[in-house]
């Protein structure tokens, strides 16, 4: 079992910055991928991107790509989502969610076996 709780999000102007948390609860954090997702106002839920369970493969959709940074630190069982020259149009509610599955992403919500709360992110023009 593990319990995922994000933390950072808030309102920023386009360009600025936002560093996401997800804390995990569970010994075994370590063993899981990890994905980020985000849910807009209407629309269907879209993966933004992943990281493997050791931290050593990352991947990001196109639309965040060179903007978003995601990386993991199992000694504290912590995953990040660094944003930076953020649009208006990642304006969304941000989810972590955790897989048992050992590839290096899943961008199917699907496979994710666990999920956070979400956090809302709001960029401002």
């Amino acid at each position: 079992q593990v319990q995922l709780v994000e933390s950072g999000g808030g309102l920023v102007q386009a360009g600025g910055s936002l560093r996401l948390s997800c804390a995990a609860s569970g010994r075994t954090f370590s063993s899981y991928t990890m994905g980020w997702f985000r849910q807009a106002p209407g629309k269907e839920r879209e993966f933004v991107g992943g990281i493997s369970w050791s931290g050593g493969s990352t991947y990001y959709e196109d639309s965040v790509k060179g903007r978003f940074t995601i990386s993991r630190d199992n000694a504290k069982n912590m995953v990040y989502l660094q944003m930076n020259s953020l649009k208006p149009e990642d304006t969304a509610v941000y989810y972590c969610a955790a897989t048992s599955n050992h590839g290096p992403y899943y961008s199917g919500s699907y496979y994710y076996d666990y999920w956070g709360q979400g956090t809302q992110v709001t960029v401002s023009s």
